[in-house]
């Protein structure tokens, strides 16, 4: 996926969770929007490098959007609403093994679960195999050698996850597709010290079915790719 023009700058502080000052390297200073509701623990401090887009629609409250974060070892993607046009991306070019074969790639499909109103990120159908639901989260917590989720206590993704067993019993697919977002960690496992309840839940739902997928995204100069499948650790 191709990105928008980017501008390099870097980061002085965040905020508000979804506010942050950059320093972009013309020297001027701007006040960017960080659309990222998770913690983004380890994924940024005051000076490093970052890339933002500039939008001109005179909607906006703030024309500046942060992009991703280098804190060393390459770039980190924090804008969340990257990453499912990302997978969408592969999936329509069929680039994702475990995921082959399939016509039909939805986005935002409700699940035909009653009495729980959901939505869930993908949808796959018209294929070889069941129909397939997948949530897809955005990986970007750091514990050593492996890339964790989540990164603060979640109550909806363990929701997710309790709809994927449901699906997967009634005769689905049912996919949790971790997006390692960053290029540390040879391994993703469940954040047990962040949210030891998602993590029990996550074997939990693997033993009844439920497929786990850990896919790294790949940042080049110009935009993000789907790459490797990355070892999962439960």
């Amino acid at each position: 996926m191709e990105l928008p023009l980017l501008s390099n700058g870097r980061i002085l502080k965040r905020y508000k969770r979804f506010l942050a000052d950059v320093e972009l390297d013309s020297g001027e200073l701007v006040v960017a929007h960080v659309p990222n509701t998770g913690r983004m623990t380890g994924c940024w401090e005051a000076g490093a490098p970052v890339q933002l887009s500039h939008s001109d629609n005179p909607r906006r409250k703030l024309a500046w959007t942060l992009e991703r974060v280098d804190m060393g070892n390459g770039w980190i993607g924090v804008n969340t609403q990257r990453t499912n046009p990302v997978v969408e991306e592969a999936l329509v070019q069929s680039r994702i093994a475990a995921l082959e074969g399939y016509g039909l790639v939805e986005r935002e499909k409700p699940p035909p679960l009653e009495g729980r109103r959901s939505r869930l990120d993908l949808f796959l159908s018209r294929g070889r195999h069941a129909d397939a639901w997948i949530e897809v989260k955005n990986v970007t917590l750091l514990m050593e050698d492996c890339l964790g989720f989540p990164d603060a206590v979640s109550v909806r993704g363990s929701k997710h996850l309790r709809d994927l067993q449901l699906l997967v019993a009634g005769g689905c697919r049912g996919i949790i597709l971790y997006a390692l977002n960053r290029p540390e960690g040879a391994c993703f496992r469940p954040a047990e010290e962040v949210d030891p309840d998602y993590a029990g839940l996550l074997r939990e739902v693997v033993k009844q079915g439920v497929e786990v997928l850990a896919l790294r995204l790949r940042h080049t100069e110009t935009g993000i790719i789907v790459s490797e499948t990355v070892p999962v650790i439960l």
